[in-house]
């Protein structure tokens, strides 16, 4: 497909290549969507977020490789903070009320979701419980468009020593659909930023 940057193999690592494929995805992309039903989304998250998460993970990481893959990740937040690409994320509701991290780093991930959802390029939507049975669908997953149309082009699909690329047809049309159902399923982004709020006065409240 033109425009799609060239991916070797369906399978990278989780390590330095793999995380290059991701930026170049994302470098390369004008749409791009996740799905998230455990974690904040890594476009989305805090410095104290991202390393508290890497911390608690399965394999062990020296600190001086979680400051780097901290910075990774914030340098990978430009492009949808100045606007080069129309991002959508869709989390979840335990993602929002149940606390993976600290008390005080989760309030800030939430206080930073609120801010950035004010951004005309950015939308974030919550599943709510209700709908549980859609977020057993997938595991979580990205989707990038590279032309002017959110047409899907390329997916990513998160595991445990890296991420799978899709660029199959099939595959394609499979996560589109999945993420419109999603979608629809999902609270709107003013129900969703009133949940994000409610979550946060219900912390701080719990804390004080």
């Amino acid at each position: 497909m033109a425009g799609v940057p060239r991916v070797s193999g369906r399978h990278v690592d989780a390590d330095g290549a793999s995380r290059s494929q991701d930026v170049r995805l994302e470098d390369d992309a004008t749409h791009i969507r996740e799905w998230q039903p455990v974690l904040v989304p890594g476009l989305l998250q805090t410095p104290a977020y991202a390393e508290a998460v890497t911390v608690e993970g399965p394999d062990y990481v020296s600190p001086e490789r979680i400051a780097q893959l901290v910075k990774i990740r914030e340098s990978r937040q430009t492009k949808i903070q100045e606007g080069g690409a129309t991002y959508t994320a869709i989390v979840w509701e335990a993602v929002i009320t149940h606390p993976l991290v600290s008390v005080d780093v989760h309030r800030e991930q939430l206080s930073a979701m609120l801010a950035i959802g004010t951004r005309k390029n950015v939308t974030i939507q919550v599943l709510p419980f209700g709908a549980g049975l859609m977020a057993a669908a997938s595991s979580a997953f990205s989707t990038f468009s590279f032309d002017s149309e959110p047409t899907v082009e390329a997916v990513t699909l998160e595991n445990l020593r890296g991420a799978s690329v899709l660029e199959a047809a099939e595959d394609l049309a499979a996560y589109a659909h999945v993420y419109d159902l999603l979608r629809s399923s999902a609270m709107a982004p003013e129900e969703s930023a009133k949940l994000i709020r409610s979550s946060l006065e219900t912390i701080k409240e719990d804390t004080s």
